[in-house]
């Protein structure tokens, strides 16, 4: 199956549009929201709190972005403070569970305005790994068995995940 739309002249454009199975944004942020908010403790000193992140696709790069707000509170802060950072990351397939999930997570920096300096930067030592776990094991999409019935019986597989301005297409080859 190929992978491109072909011009007339045989020309791959410039833009093309690969062939495969899509899922739009939609779908996405729909799945993703599922999981959350999720609290992660911070070795006893305080909780943050993520709220559903804001998925944005990332075509020329081939990534997603999760656009994310935070809330910490705990024992360490005196009050309730918002955050923020924003992750961007690719996709992959998992065969075991037919889902797309995050991976070559890159982290922007955690912002807390109301925060003073040194206790932000206590949680940017801490923030890849809050990326990690807040984002790795997220499901994106899961592919319907009737869907990967009928690939099977082509005898043909996952592949490629392409992020385009509507979302992703899963493209497909034999096994």
């Amino acid at each position: 199956m190929p992978l491109h739309a072909r011009a007339d002249n045989g020309e791959v454009p410039e833009r093309a549009t690969p062939q495969g199975y899509p899922v739009s944004l939609a779908q996405m942020q729909q799945e993703v929201g599922k999981r959350f908010p999720r609290r992660y403790p911070v070795q006893g000193i305080l909780d943050l709190d993520l709220q559903t992140p804001r998925l944005q696709v990332l075509p020329d790069e081939n990534r997603l972005r999760a656009a994310m707000e935070v809330q910490a509170t705990g024992p360490a802060l005196n009050r309730l403070h918002q955050g923020s950072f924003d992750l961007d990351f690719k996709l992959r397939y998992e065969a075991s569970d037919r889902t797309l999930r995050a991976h070559e997570l890159r982290l922007a920096r955690l912002k807390f305005p109301t925060l003073q300096p040194r206790v932000e930067e206590m949680l940017n030592l801490y923030a890849p790994r809050l990326a990690d776990q807040s984002m790795r094991e997220v499901v994106l999409h899961e592919l319907e068995p009737k869907d990967l019935a009928m690939l099977d019986r082509m005898n043909m597989q996952p592949s490629t995940i392409t992020v385009t301005p509507k979302g992703l297409v899963i493209g497909v080859e034999l096994k």
